[in-house]
């Protein structure tokens, strides 16, 4: 009904006006009728009880225009049992100031309050400093026309955020913008930049712990941020060998650890000569095969830890190892889909060189003795036809192919 139809009557003692919508049924005491205030005064909302601006905040939150109507029951079984005699002085308090119009039905026991309207609740939100419910809404249509990054991976991602709450999309494009300036700054520069999660959170959101775990998740989900620089920790190459590293300022005999050891970046960058060369370089992906063959290394090799898909940080200190000490490498990783993709990244220095490699225990006869196998999974499937349209050394091709009429792939676990 129109408000062009609705008839008030004239204000009572406390300036409430009464109208009655449709006819009621005397016979049966049923009908409907509107309650206000028409003249509306503004609440002093200073002097509020701290009880009735959490209800006003719960209520206005759900009552988006002064169109909406709320069910009166359901407002008063969220107060609870506690809150109910708050949420009745508040719904009288708002009535006689011309804040909300009531809708009562009538039967045998008198008028019921059904629903309430608040007549303004944008300035009663205004009031009471409020955000508008649905300003996080229009403030992330207003920023998805402005995002466009040159990036794919970047594009995708902002492309993803419509699916997340528009608070959650705003803060995350957010974060989409500053790893667009984080890589922008190691394009100036010509190298990548590295830094820990907590340098990122930084430089993002002036706050080193600002990134939630549910943001860093999402994060790792959509980016190699190892690729960018981002690492969880200060990045370490671990290694284990039996030559004399040769610095500026002095040596470091490794070969006098018992055990293998982490060298940041930095330190690798500064070597300026291996004596003597190890004859072979070993790369293995599992930590704990690392650890075993740690134990028991030849004295003329070398073995560095190959952690998973190999970062940008990685890469620059084996090939600055490499060229310092050039020898063939043994590459060891799972004999799965990614184990061939991270040899294949991990051999780049040699190939860059012209130096031999080789894939270690990843053939089709290295899948078929292990004790255990899985299923491909579905990505597994996609990379695997990816990397057969490369050229691939022997081995690893008939991996691959081994892996595809088996559907099962395995960890290097199982073969050291």
């Amino acid at each position: 009904m129109g408000m062009d139809e609705i008839v008030w009557s004239a204000p009572d003692e406390r300036g409430i006006s009464t109208a009655v919508l449709g006819k009621v049924n005397a016979a049966s005491l049923r009908g409907r009728r509107l309650r206000r205030a028409l003249r509306t005064r503004s609440p002093d909302t200073e002097v509020w009880p701290a009880a009735w601006r959490r209800l006003a905040a719960q209520w206005l939150k759900v009552a988006i225009g002064a169109d909406t109507r709320l069910q009166w029951d359901s407002l008063l079984r969220k107060a609870g049992a506690e809150g109910a005699n708050s949420a009745l002085a508040l719904h009288e308090h708002l009535l006689v100031h011309g804040q909300v119009e009531f809708e009562e039905a009538r039967d045998r026991s008198g008028w019921t309050l059904k629903r309430i309207r608040f007549t303004d609740p944008v300035g009663l939100r205004q009031r009471l400093g409020l955000a508008e419910p649905d300003a996080d809404l229009r403030a992330w249509h207003e920023r998805r026309e402005a995002l466009d990054y040159a990036a794919p991976d970047l594009l995708a991602a902002a492309r993803d955020l419509d699916t997340c709450a528009p608070k959650t999309a705003l803060a995350r494009a957010g974060l989409l913008d500053a790893l667009a300036r984080w890589r922008d700054q190691a394009r100036e520069v010509g190298a990548p930049r590295t830094g820990t999660r907590r340098d990122f959170s930084l430089f993002a959101r002036g706050d080193t712990k600002a990134i939630t775990d549910a943001d860093w998740a999402w994060l790792e989900e959509r980016f190699d941020l190892a690729a960018d620089g981002i690492v969880a920790h200060a990045p370490l190459m671990l290694l284990r060998a039996s030559f004399a590293a040769h610095t500026r300022a002095g040596c470091l005999e490794l070969g006098a650890v018992p055990a293998f050891v982490g060298l940041p970046p930095a330190v690798i960058g500064a070597l300026t000569r291996i004596d003597p060369a190890p004859r072979r370089w070993r790369l293995v992906e599992n930590r704990t095969v690392f650890d075993r063959l740690a134990a028991t290394l030849s004295p003329d090799e070398a073995l560095v830890w190959l952690p998973g898909y190999p970062p940008g940080w990685w890469l620059r200190a084996m090939q600055h190892l490499l060229r310092l000490a050039p020898a063939p490498a043994q590459i060891a990783c799972d004999p799965d889909p990614d184990g061939v993709a991270i040899a294949l990244l991990a051999a780049a220095p040699w190939e860059e060189d012209g130096l031999p490699w080789s894939p270690d225990s990843m053939d089709a006869d290295a899948l078929a003795r292990l004790p255990a196998r899985r299923e491909l999974s579905p990505r597994d499937l996609s990379l695997l036809d990816r990397l057969l349209q490369q050229t691939l050394p022997p081995a690893l091709a008939g991996l691959l192919d081994a892996m595809r009429t088996s559907g099962q792939k395995g960890e290097q676990e199982g073969l050291f």
